[in-house]
């Protein structure tokens, strides 16, 4: 009895131990849906993970200043239902995004919308944002 007690405990614990490792932030906790952008430059460095795919970008700031932007995307999974693929997106492809920017003022923007080097555009963002 006390082997199988010890057993549901430790099951609880690890399942425990494990919900902030799945813990998920809102659109609205990071980006500010008041806040839309549309920045255009060149992809620096493509990140096809989960949560949240991800790419940086080259753009040049009103001064002329290049400045490395953080695009997220939504999920790997969603983005291939939407038409992506793990391609869409290389290093030095111009692209156009549509989106939201960080709260914080940071260059770190949640892509709605990218137009990709071949004219198409599609939709990139997570569920969250959609208006």
């Amino acid at each position: 009895m006390k082997i199988r007690n010890l057993g549901i405990l430790a099951a609880v614990t690890l399942t425990l131990a494990a919900i902030p490792a799945v813990a998920h932030h809102s659109f609205a906790a990071e980006y500010d849906s008041n806040k839309p952008v549309t920045l255009t430059g060149a992809v620096t460095k493509v990140e096809w993970t989960n949560p949240h795919a991800r790419f940086y970008a080259d753009v040049k700031d009103a001064s002329g200043n290049v400045v490395n932007w953080e695009f997220e995307l939504g999920s790997p999974n969603g983005l291939m239902r939407r038409g992506w693929t793990r391609n869409s997106l290389k290093s030095g492809d111009a692209i156009t995004v549509e989106g939201y920017m960080a709260k914080d003022g940071s260059h770190l923007c949640n892509a709605r919308n990218v137009s990709l080097p071949d004219g198409r555009k599609v939709f990139a963002g997570t569920e969250e944002n959609t208006k």
